[in-house]
């Protein structure tokens, strides 16, 4: 699988600004891909104040993304503002080329920062098949929480879509490492780079780790598009090898 690692800045809490944004930097993607994966919040950056930026699914940006995917023959997904029955969530959207959209409402919710004060948690983790590969798709904070993530699946991939600030970059780093290890499975973190309108740093460290903790791209820190592309025969083949999966435990989340 093919994947674009869109790595960028964001104009804090002007969605318009962002897509044009955005759209100029897919539209110049020439190669033939599977899978775009933008940040988190990718219209606003991850702000506290979701009325100003809110959209709903029938919103604009969810039209431009079913417009750029089917255009670009790929799936793109990133998470966004969504006002839904008066509440507002952090969802990450997938949306497919044909137009079909499955959605996840970011579980663990940021207390630091009081993410849990003005956003709804969700509950249900989004697992989905797509051109041949299971995938995991889950924000940010999400990260520190190996449970919930916990491959029981046996989903492929694992991706991770954040504003995961620069002071707490090494944490990233390394629990994204762990995840890959940890589930057997490849692993891509997709971080912003810049400044918000908290004057929170972020630089960026998108990556892909292989399912042996190996990175496919290092961190990197530039403002651009990065791509991967995944081979699921020899992750199949290495699972079969070592078959640690098997010996996973079994649990209840509640």
């Amino acid at each position: 699988m093919k994947t674009v690692i869109l790595q960028t800045e964001l104009s804090w809490e002007n969605p318009q600004e962002n897509r044009a944004l955005l759209n100029q930097k897919i539209t110049a993607i020439t190669e033939t891909v599977d899978l775009i994966v933008l940040p988190e919040m990718f219209t606003s950056g991850f702000t506290m104040n979701p009325k100003a930026v809110a959209e709903t699914m029938e919103g604009p940006t969810i039209a431009w993304l079913k417009q750029l995917a089917h255009t670009k023959d790929c799936a793109i997904t990133g998470s966004l503002v969504i006002e839904e029955g008066g509440e507002y969530f952090n969802r990450l959207v997938f949306v497919h080329p044909n137009g079909q959209i499955h959605t996840y409402d970011k579980r663990h919710l940021f207390t630091l920062a009081g993410e849990d004060k003005v956003y709804s948690a969700g509950n249900d983790k989004l697992v989905i098949d797509f051109r041949g590969f299971k995938i995991c798709l889950l924000i940010c904070y999400d990260l520190r929480f190996p449970v919930f993530a916990r491959n029981v699946e046996h989903y492929d991939l694992l991706v991770y879509v954040a504003n995961w600030p620069k002071l707490r970059v090494q944490a990233w780093d390394i629990l994204l490492r762990a995840r890959a290890v940890e589930n057997m499975c490849y692993v891509i973190g997709v971080n912003r780079v810049g400044a918000d309108g908290n004057q929170h740093q972020y630089i960026g460290h998108s990556q892909a780790v292989d399912y042996l903790g190996n990175y496919l791209l290092e961190p990197q820190e530039a403002a651009t598009h990065f791509i991967v592309d995944l081979d699921k025969e020899v992750l199949l083949e290495t699972r079969s090898k070592l078959a640690f999966l098997e010996d996973k435990d079994h649990f209840t989340i509640n």
